[in-house]
């Protein structure tokens, strides 16, 4: 009688776990609850590593600014004051000498301006600047990038807290069970009512209790550190909700490829790299032309001790004012080494081409491997579905002929640890379909497809 007490605690909280509500954490009480799209939310914003990527941005943003604006801006002012002595007459005679410092000085001062607005540079410009806007699209899609990567490592963590959690509160009623069934089973064996051995058994599945006890402790302290530093959250916790499949229906493989081509962040990085070599290229090509632009100056000069000359042929640089405009030109004549510059340009751009071709046929592989680990775990969670399902059906069976007596008691251990393990696979699979689908996710650069943990 001993030893069917002891199986019907076991069986019943074998039986307990496929149809348990999962009970709030004391320890969660304390802390402030985020769901996952809300942590996705959080990390987005505060991981130092979108945060760098979104500063990188910033800067090329400014260069791009730069770039529109230099061109129009290459204007110089100069100008100073100082002293003069007095001099007086003109080219023909003068009073006094050369000497510049006397007895009699003054102040004298002076200022210019110069520049040039460009008018044709054939294509120096445009192309400097369809290169800055490649670069700015290089840096939106590497911020992509990050986030990508920071959701798929948010979403690791979640749900291998959420396993933890779940593997914690099964390991909890199994060993409950299991320590009743201990002490019961101490008694019978002290009154020789009970084999040893049973016991043996009972203790050692208990032990193996104790190394997944430590494991899921470690496991739930690694997530959640992850999590509170991906969001800057002291204090973040998840609900405690059971893991759950993805709600997302696989499609066909040739779905996914094609959302990475027009998703994947790496491929528009690749894309936008040959757009701005290509401006490269065509910026060197230009550099054979000259620049031809508007040239404009002024300038203005005062010095009251000394005469003013108001003959033109005669140079006064102490007293003057001038303005003027002309079409001007720059050319340099360097057109063997400006060769090799483009050629230089052209096997940068054949390089990124190729490094294009690279990104597109790894893109590929990624998403086949992801879709592949998709498809292998679904199978798998079915598998353990059914092999949870048959476990339940045995120990029912072999508790139904326990209780008619055509089967010893000894005989619903093994269906019950049956149904303990395959129930944590069950939850194991879940977890890596989750992950699965979440590195499809990032694969395709398709978002919407990744499991939200609601």
């Amino acid at each position: 009688m001993a030893q069917r007490s002891i199986r019907r605690w076991l069986l019943g909280a074998a039986l307990s776990l496929g149809v348990m509500a999962l009970p709030a954490s004391a320890e969660a009480a304390d802390k402030v609850v985020y769901d996952l799209p809300q942590i996705l939310g959080l990390a987005e914003r505060n991981h130092p590593n979108v945060l760098a990527a979104r500063a990188r941005l910033a800067q090329v943003r400014a260069q791009l600014d730069e770039a529109h604006r230099a061109p129009f801006s290459q204007f110089r002012m100069s100008g100073g004051i100082g002293l003069a002595p007095t001099v007086l007459g003109n080219n023909v005679f003068s009073p006094n000498t050369d000497v510049s410092l006397t007895s009699s000085l003054g102040l004298a001062w002076r200022a210019s301006i110069d520049g040039v607005v460009p008018l044709w540079t054939f294509g120096k410009i445009t192309n400097l600047w369809e290169a800055a806007e490649a670069n700015v699209k290089v840096n939106q899609a590497n911020v992509e990038k990050e986030r990508d990567a920071v959701r798929f490592d948010v979403r690791r963590a979640y749900f291998g807290l959420q396993l933890a959690r779940d593997g914690a509160l099964l390991l909890k009623d199994v060993r409950g069970a299991i320590d009743k069934a201990v002490s019961k089973m101490k008694e019978a064996v002290e009154e020789d009512d009970a084999d040893p051995i049973e016991l043996f058994k009972l203790q050692t599945y208990t032990a193996e209790l104790d190394v997944r006890e430590a494991e899921v402790a470690r496991y739930t302290t690694v997530a959640l550190a992850g999590l509170r530093f991906f969001t800057g959250i002291r204090d973040l916790d998840i609900p405690d909700a059971p893991l759950k499949p993805p709600k997302h229906k696989l499609g066909h493989v040739s779905r996914y490829l094609t959302a990475a081509r027009l998703h994947r962040p790496e491929l528009a990085m690749a894309r936008a790299g040959v757009q701005a070599r290509r401006a490269q290229v065509e910026v060197a090509r230009a550099q054979l032309f000259p620049d031809i632009g508007l040239g404009l100056n002024a300038g203005y000069a005062r010095a009251p001790e000394v005469a003013n000359q108001i003959n033109p042929f005669g140079a006064d640089t102490a007293n003057f004012f001038w303005y003027g405009a002309a079409v001007v030109f720059q050319w340099k004549l360097d057109f063997l080494p400006q060769s090799a510059r483009i050629d230089f340009a052209k096997s940068q751009l054949e390089e990124m081409r190729a490094t294009e071709k690279l990104a597109l046929g790894g893109a590929g592989v990624e998403v086949e491997t992801a879709y592949a680990e998709v498809v292998d775990w679904q199978k798998r969670v079915d598998a353990y579905s059914k092999a949870v399902s048959y476990a339940r059906k045995w120990m029912i069976t072999v508790q139904q002929g326990i209780d008619v007596g055509t089967r010893e008691e000894k005989d619903v251990l093994d269906p019950a640890k049956a149904y303990a393990t395959n129930r944590f696979n069950l939850m194991n699979a879940t977890m890596e379909l989750d992950l699965a689908m979440s590195k499809l996710a990032k694969a395709t650069g398709w978002d919407a497809i990744a499991p939200d943990g609601l």
